[in-house]
């Protein structure tokens, strides 16, 4: 015999009744509706309903709140590390070009040198900056894996700028609902 709790004692124990989840359910659609009215004619087409009703559905528990928040520490860490490898690059450049500086008496041949290693450094830093660029992309492509894998609607892998540009909106309604007073 299979025992079902009444909506009353649901409550009690802390557990959404199945209105509690269709009011919820409810409100974080009309938010994401609202939310998507907002964003440009050429998004508004790639974010039918029938997305933001699995979204809304997929925000019933906090699961995707919580990885939408640690995917994005995890980017911020990720974003500031490469900015310190940057300003590494860019302090190491300064440092050789004031030992070019020193190393050289005769100014005609300080120029020239000083010529060749700005270019070597400009060289080095769009390499380095390709290679931050890459990382980056990898990034959002972990970021994509986790989502889809969460079963979080709209996410997949792809780098297709708009469809980037969709996910990208869809994280930032997460994150707005994410700071809401949602009904329980």
């Amino acid at each position: 015999m299979m025992y079902t709790m009444s909506p009353i004692m649901a409550e009690e124990f802390g557990s959404p009744t199945p209105e509690d989840l269709q009011n919820k359910v409810y409100f974080l659609l009309e938010q994401l509706q609202l939310m998507a009215l907002d964003l440009p004619a050429k998004y508004q087409q790639r974010v039918p309903c029938d997305l933001l009703s699995g979204l809304a559905n997929s925000l019933l528990n906090d699961t995707v709140f919580e990885i939408v928040k640690g995917l994005m520490e995890i980017q911020h860490v990720t974003e500031k590390h490469l900015y310190q490898q940057r300003l590494q690059l860019i302090n190491k450049q300064k440092m050789e070009l004031q030992d070019l500086l020193k190393q050289f008496p005769d100014e005609e041949i300080r120029q020239r040198q000083r010529v060749v290693l700005q270019q070597k450094h400009k060289d080095e830093m769009k390499a380095t900056d390709m290679k931050l660029v890459l990382q980056l992309d990898q990034k959002v492509s972990d970021q994509q894996v986790v989502l889809e894998k969460a079963g979080v609607p709209g996410f997949f892998v792809t780098n297709n700028p708009l469809d980037v540009k969709v996910q990208m909106y869809l994280l930032d309604f997460i994150l707005r609902l994410s700071k809401m007073k949602i009904p329980p």
